[in-house]
């Protein structure tokens, strides 16, 4: 007898190997219709899958969240069937299933357009009418080969003689299609449903690597009804608007240029963006006990290798070389191992600590040319990076401390809560288990003392300690990973840190990397789509202008423009020779938070006219009312906080 256990710990008996399909007709007509797979032992399988022995079965339908990567790897091969109806002789190369979505690479020698997907997604539509079924088959490694050589999918067999010797070759047959597919997959096209559609071309490298053939990729998204897939377009149309990249170009905030790819142009007014921003952080840590330093940009190749970095992140680093010495640097992709240096150059007393390390750091990443966006993914950045040298019973208390100053930033930045993920042991890593057991342990005692709860995100902590991540999600329902806090044992030990403790003995000390907005070019574009470039007043790049109706009224403006100056608000003045709504349109456009309109009126009567963005009305007020409010609004929120020893902690923290 076969015994097989359900969700609700129910048992049922079976006389031999048995389907997943046979099991649900037994249990009822309504989940047979409704079961699209199953999960055996934590593994999901195929429907048609016999199991062989007792095992726990829970069956996945279209309401468990697991539906959704079943739907999209359904669809991407049906993306690929419909293609290669339309276009005989088009290659499928690779399709997986993505956030949101999906993808296929096909080789073809010429590329999609936009105009080919409308075609493609009828015939799409098609192939779910027709309710063709999913059959698995395994087939000989070198029948396989051969089998894809001579239809000429020359892509599918290297893929295929790259697998290892021990792997089982297994394809998905639909209808008279089929492709080379590990599985598993629903019952039918149709149960991929048409809450389904295809977004975009791209091109794309075979296997990500620039010196392989360029091939056409096709982008969709796929949903489990059109409720979700309606709100999911409406989500794009959202983020369309507002594209730091498209905002950026209208406030003219910076510029990208391929002779320094990865790197921002930043104009003016984006400047004045990012330092408003620096100069709040910089406030907010100096509050919170960080002493601030600098480190050189270019570090020789030996304190890499001794930190570990050169090892494990060797090739995302851009190397240097000087003629005349016989040695090799490298630009710092990050900052740690110069804070050690720091720390080390002085002998050190277990007064000392906590001694919090902060550093506006520049850094340099390669990233490959197809992965650059915008200024959110670059190669040229700096991180709002900081090191808390500490001992371990310390280390609860500095968590509590750093999470409150996060929190207290993310308000202030419009972020009213935000999700932690706990990031634990990667299979590349550096240090014995006992140093990551402690190291994780210490990491998750202090977040229960401190109240904070978090989801496992399994391997995925830093190579040589566990991590927090902190979670943001935007004005859309976008998430963003932004703030990190790690728990370091291994590098103070590979570079000899150490600090007198109050036995008189020499004692390692306990790192703690952390960030709040991490990346500053891409928390910057962040915040752009958070706020569709309509910054709260203290953080606009323009704060006001001063716009007037006559030229009489220029001497006043000019005064005003004085006294707003002077209080420390970032004014222009537009004096031009123009129509006032035509003004007030063009600096409307570029997300100017207030428009002070002058006239004759205002003059005689030393008033002016605000005009506030976002709203059709006009508030006429005393010069030196409006002074006073635009002087508060404009005011940053950290300023005339109590001390931090004062403060109450109160997270934001959401469960």
């Amino acid at each position: 007898m076969l015994s097989i256990t359900l969700p609700d710990g129910s048992i049922r008996e079976y006389d031999g190997p048995v389907t997943g399909l046979t099991i649900a007709q037994s249990i009822g007509a309504g989940l047979a219709k409704a079961a699209l797979a199953m999960e055996v032992n934590g593994k999901l399988v195929d429907l048609s899958v016999a199991i062989t022995e007792d095992s726990t079965v829970k069956f996945i339908t279209r309401k468990d969240e697991e539906a959704l990567e079943l739907i999209r790897h359904d669809t991407a091969h049906i993306l690929a069937q419909a293609v290669q109806e339309i276009y005989p002789g088009t290659q499928v190369t690779i399709g997986p299933a993505i956030e949101n979505g999906f993808y296929y690479d096909f080789a073809r020698d010429e590329p999609f357009k936009p105009e080919d997907l409308e075609k493609i997604e009828r015939r799409m539509h098609e192939i779910v009418t027709r309710n063709e079924a999913f059959i698995r088959k395994v087939m000989p490694r070198d029948e396989a080969i051969q089998y894809f050589e001579k239809i000429g999918e020359h892509y599918k067999a290297e893929l295929i003689r790259d697998l290892p010797e021990t792997e089982t070759i297994s394809v998905y047959q639909q209808g008279p299609w089929l492709d080379l597919c590990r599985g598993p997959h629903m019952r039918t096209t149709a149960d991929v449903g048409n809450a389904f559609k295809l977004t975009k071309v791209a091109g794309a490298y075979w296997r990500g690597d620039s010196k392989n053939a360029m091939l056409s990729r096709i982008y969709g998204t796929a949903w489990r009804d059109k409720k979700e897939l309606d709100a999911h377009l409406t989500q794009l149309e959202e983020a369309a608007r507002r594209d730091h990249r498209r905002i950026g170009k209208e406030m003219d905030l910076f510029h990208l240029q391929d002779e320094a790819a990865g790197s921002i142009f930043w104009h003016p007014k984006g400047w004045q963006l990012y330092t408003t921003l620096q100069n709040y952080i910089q406030r907010t840590q100096r509050r919170y006990g960080y002493v601030e330093v600098r480190t050189p940009q270019l570090v020789d190749r030996s304190l890499w290798e001794a930190s570990g970095h050169w090892e494990k992140f060797r090739e995302n680093m851009f190397i240097a070389s000087v003629e005349d010495e016989d040695r090799t640097y490298a630009l710092k992709p990050m900052n740690c191992p110069c804070h050690i240096q720091i720390f080390n150059h002085t002998l050190r007393s277990y007064r000392e600590l906590p001694l919090r390390m902060a550093e506006f750091g520049a850094c340099h990443r390669y990233e490959p040319s197809g992965a650059l966006h915008g200024i959110m993914r670059v190669r040229s950045f700096v991180q709002d990076d900081a090191h808390i040298f500490c001992s371990e019973d310390q280390i609860t208390s500095e968590t509590a401390l750093f999470v409150h100053m996060l929190s207290e930033v993310y308000k202030d930045l419009g972020f009213e809560s935000f999700r932690v993920k706990f990031s634990d042991r990667p299979d590349v890593r550096a240090g014995d288990d006992a140093t990551w057991d402690k190291a994780e342990n210490s990491l998750k005692d202090a977040c229960k003392q401190v109240g904070v709860e978090f989801e496992l995100n399994q391997g995925e902590g830093a190579f040589y300690g566990p991590k927090l991540e902190f979670v943001l999600r935007d004005a859309i329902g976008r998430d963003w990973q932004c703030g990190t806090l790690q728990v370091d044992y291994v590098l103070p030990e590979r570079l000899k840190a150490s600090y007198i403790g109050e036995d008189s003995a020499r004692h390692r000390p306990v790192m703690l990397h952390r960030a709040i907005v991490g990346s500053f070019e891409r928390f910057l574009g962040i915040l752009i789509e958070q706020y569709a470039g309509s910054f709260p007043l203290w953080l606009a790049p323009v704060q006001v202008v001063v716009a007037t109706i006559v030229n009489d009224a220029e001497e006043y403006a000019q005064e005003v423009v004085d006294l707003l100056r002077a209080t420390g608000i970032n004014v222009e003045l537009d004096a031009r020779n123009e129509k006032i709504n035509a003004k007030i349109r063009e600096h409307s456009l570029q997300h100017v938070p207030a428009i002070l309109v002058v006239g004759r009126k205002e003059v005689e009567e030393r008033k002016v006219a605000i005009r506030r963005l976002g709203g059709a009305a006009q508030e006429v007020l005393d010069l030196d009312e409006a002074v006073e409010i635009l002087t508060k609004e404009a005011t940053p929120p950290d300023h005339n906080r109590v001390p931090v020893a004062k403060q109450k902690l109160n997270l934001h923290c959401e469960g």
